[in-house]
């Protein structure tokens, strides 16, 4: 099959950028071997950055596309739309504040097809913002997603991926779990098939950040689901049910003390602490049981009957027939 490449941009509140962000595409993938298009999602601004995206679609043609969602719903959602919609065998996600180089996009997809891999990471060796509040945080939590997901890289947070679309179909994004995109991929894939590369970062040239510390504890709490869902996925009974068996032996252990001391020794643990203590952990224990065999069941029922999105789209969805840029 020809490769074809469809580039996914969420903006949100980025008016002063999307225009020329829109633009540097077109010039960055002018030369492009192969077939592309763009898919512009707007994620409910407040601003005119709905405007500006709907103008450059009328000066640049059917090849790109705009997605207005109906009101804020993450960066996670919005890019899942994108992808949702597009067609190509390869797809390349930005971040709508132009500090990502378009210019990046096509050395990526390259490497991807020449190395035969299914995702091609982008790292920002050099970044071009805050050390406090960007790169420091960044810096933690690379090191401690690495450490819990089992895939090494420099940069998760970069949006500079490109991706085999054939692979990123069995990926599905919810919550804010764009940062976590390469662990879910070696779930999918080998991580072997996963790579990073240098990519360019530049200054935000307009517009103001979106992030601060407080996006640190959100990257704790989706690490733990990303945790649960890389390893239990499948088998959340063995997840609760490990808590289930440990509280129930010491439980059963205390239980089985106070036995030997009542009915061996003679002595009274109807007012001893440690009598309600094995009673509660052996109670802890079956309902920790019981919710893995409830977890199993919806588990099961979820992945086999729903097929649901995290996101609403204002309006008709884009028609399939749309134009490509690139061909005659």
């Amino acid at each position: 099959m020809h490769p074809s490449l469809s580039v996914v941009i969420p903006f949100f509140n980025e008016g002063e950028n999307a225009s020329l962000l829109v633009e540097e595409v077109h010039q960055a993938l002018a030369a492009s071997p192969w077939p592309w298009e763009l898919i512009l999602v707007d994620d409910g601004s407040t601003d005119d950055t709905l405007e500006r995206l709907r103008r450059a679609q009328e000066r640049f043609g059917s090849h790109v596309v705009v997605v207005p969602l109906q009101r804020n719903f993450g960066q996670t959602a919005a890019t899942q739309a994108g992808m949702d919609l597009a067609r190509g065998t390869l797809v390349a996600t930005l971040d709508g504040d132009r500090q990502n180089d378009p210019a990046d996009l096509l050395p990526l997809a390259r490497r991807l097809l020449e190395e035969d891999l299914d995702l091609v990471v982008g790292w920002r060796k050099n970044r071009r913002d805050g050390a406090l509040l960007r790169r420091f945080p960044s810096f933690l939590a690379n090191r401690l997603i690495g450490r819990v997901t089992g895939v090494r890289l420099h940069d998760y947070g970069c949006s500079v991926k490109v991706y085999r679309a054939s692979v990123l179909r069995s990926v599905r994004l919810y919550g804010e779990m764009h940062r976590f995109i390469p662990a879910w991929f070696a779930w999918a894939t080998s991580p072997k098939r996963i790579a990073e590369a240098v990519v360019n970062h530049r200054p935000r040239p307009a517009g103001r950040s979106k992030y601060g510390l407080g996006r640190t504890f959100r990257v704790l709490l989706d690490l733990l689901a990303v945790h649960f869902f890389l390893r239990y996925w499948s088998r959340p009974g063995h997840f609760f049910g490990s808590i289930g068996l440990a509280l129930g032996g010491l439980g059963g252990g205390i239980l089985t003390y106070l036995a030997w001391v009542k009915f061996a020794l003679g002595q009274d643990i109807g007012t001893r602490p440690l009598l309600l203590v094995g009673v509660v952990l052996v109670i802890a224990s079956l309902q920790f049981l019981t919710t893995g065999v409830v977890a199993e069941l919806l588990t099961r029922t979820y992945y086999e009957s729903t097929r649901a999105r995290p996101y609403v789209i204002r309006g008709p969805e884009p028609p399939s027939d749309r134009g490509w840029a690139g061909l005659p």
